[in-house]
């Protein structure tokens, strides 16, 4: 399903869960409040796994609980691995989405999520009604949904064929994970025109870990694919500590805007809003 405006995910969740030392609460307030003031669609601000796991994002709840929602029509998403994250997350009133990382990797969903594919089907139909419960969207993530690096089976027909199963499961957006910086634009083309054809009510998305020389590639080609939602994290900062290119990170939240202003499409972004977070950014991500 695709929308007549391009939506904007800030993901400062993806950008902090990998840095390199803890960034203290009060600091990723400040950060966070500066980015619902900058006008996107939704900000990825936190998880709710497992601190041993990720211990970044071990005080999301503080963050969430002093956070500034009362001049920002942003709304909000939270990442889970399991039920119990998702029953924590559902008792938020300020959470909008509740994510979910689906890999066609059974390697990766192990390493992500620690249980293997059929377990985590049966996770997601539980998340599932957890949200549904507590009126939240869920968005899943196709992790390695444009290549694998683990020798098992990948091709679009099989990234195609996954997307139709979790649209039959009932979820209604789908973001498209290049996991490890691996897409080509024919990739990306095939896979989002077979989507758009056989699961039109479902909305998906383009999470892109890109290098400097082809994040421009990607976008244009989800764009004239059919895609109208796009992660990015402001500078390109995070991505996958899979990733064996130290290049490889998030599609950088100013080449996405880049671009947009290219073709000329509408954005709900405040100009000034944005610089100010940017130079923020750039003194946190050092």
């Amino acid at each position: 399903m695709s929308t007549d405006r391009i939506k904007i995910i800030e993901c400062p969740r993806d950008a902090m869960q990998g840095f390199h030392h803890i960034i203290p609460t009060e600091t990723k307030v400040e950060y966070i409040n500066a980015l619902l003031r900058v006008g996107f669609d939704v900000l990825d601000c936190g998880s709710f796994v497992s601190p041993k796991a990720v211990p970044m994002l071990a005080d999301t709840k503080a963050v969430l609980d002093a956070i500034d929602l009362d001049h920002t029509n942003t709304k909000l998403l939270v990442i889970v691995a399991n039920e119990r994250g998702a029953e924590e997350a559902a008792t938020f009133k300020q959470i909008d989405f509740i994510g979910y990382p689906f890999s066609i990797s059974e390697q990766f969903q192990k390493r992500n999520t620690n249980h293997g594919i059929i377990d985590s089907i049966e996770i997601l139909k539980n998340i599932l009604a957890i949200a549904n419960k507590a009126h939240k969207e869920v968005v899943v993530y196709l992790s390695m949904g444009f290549g694998n690096p683990y020798n098992e089976e990948w091709s679009t027909d099989l990234a195609i064929d996954w997307c139709k199963r979790l649209a039959d499961l009932g979820i209604k957006i789908i973001s498209l994970s290049d996991t490890i910086g691996v897409a080509k634009p024919t990739d990306i083309d095939a896979i989002f025109k077979a989507c758009q054809s056989m699961i039109p009510n479902v909305e998906l998305g383009a999470h892109f870990h890109t290098r400097p020389d082809n994040y421009l590639q990607n976008i244009s080609a989800a764009y004239n694919a059919g895609c109208r939602r796009f992660d990015s994290a402001m500078r390109g900062f995070g991505g996958c500590p899979f990733a064996s290119d130290k290049l490889t990170g998030n599609l950088p939240t100013e080449a996405l805007l880049s671009y947009i202003r290219h073709i000329n499409e509408p954005t709900q972004v405040i100009p000034e809003k944005f610089d100010l977070a940017y130079l923020l950014a750039g003194k946190i991500f050092i």
